[in-house]
């Protein structure tokens, strides 16, 4: 098994769409990510889709509540049998206790600080500190409560593997294929604005970096060849 494993995002508008992929991508060795998109539309449908390829779910839902709520909705999700799931860490030790509570519950990966922000513009959502220093704050509560990993960019993975890497998995979005923008994306070259993520690193990078997870959406949903795609990734990433 590769230290790196892939995470492919089910970020379709439905289960016709996820279908569709889930076929030309059987037998893989990959992790599918269900995310808010499609289990709005689907709902529970979507993991049992998966669960039929014979493929594990990361149910990305980034829980973010009062405990007691949280601890409801990994319940929930235990009871769908996903492999993980996600939430906010901003929620809180008491919200993470009471979401490792659970009995048979999934793996806890908490969400630190989203790969859209970059300095600026997490700066203005009212933080003290900067984006590295508000994740290593979030990661030790993480460690001390009971999560199993933390998501983060690319770009902080080598720092968090240092300090945590013994006690948390480090699950990455904010994967291209090429470090100047996606081709997949953009054919004729990155356009300026035209990517939403802000903080992000090759798969050969981030695997560099010490990443046990990373998440691959567009480049793979938008490849002609998505199969192809993925084990061009699972290639770079060993």
């Amino acid at each position: 098994m590769p230290k790196t494993r892939l995470i492919a995002a089910l970020d379709t508008p439905d289960l016709k769409s996820a279908e569709a992929l889930l076929k030309k991508l059987k037998g893989l060795p990959v992790v599918y990510k269900v995310g808010s998109g499609l289990f709005t539309s689907a709902g529970p449908r979507a993991v049992d889709l998966v669960h039929k390829y014979g493929g594990k779910v990361f149910l990305d839902l980034k829980f973010h509540d009062i405990p007691n709520t949280v601890k409801n909705a990994v319940e929930s999700a235990a009871g769908l049998g996903v492999y993980s799931v996600s939430l906010h860490l901003s929620g809180g030790a008491e919200m993470l206790k009471a979401a490792g509570s659970v009995k048979k519950r999934p793996l806890l990966w908490g969400i630190t600080v989203l790969t859209s922000f970059d300095e600026r513009s997490f700066a203005r959502t009212g933080s003290k500190n900067n984006i590295e220093k508000t994740i290593f704050s979030l990661a030790a509560m993480a460690a001390e409560n009971g999560a199993d990993g933390i998501v983060c960019s690319p770009r902080e993975v080598s720092a968090v593997k240092k300090r945590f890497g013994g006690i948390l998995k480090v699950v990455t979005p904010g994967i291209r294929l090429e470090a100047g923008g996606d081709p997949a994306l953009f054919p004729n070259g990155p356009k300026r604005g035209a990517d939403d993520q802000k903080r992000t690193m090759t798969p050969a990078g981030a695997a560099s970096a010490g990443a046990d997870f990373i998440v691959v959406g567009r480049p793979i949903l938008k490849a002609a060849d998505p199969a192809s795609a993925v084990r061009d990734i699972l290639e770079a990433i060993q």
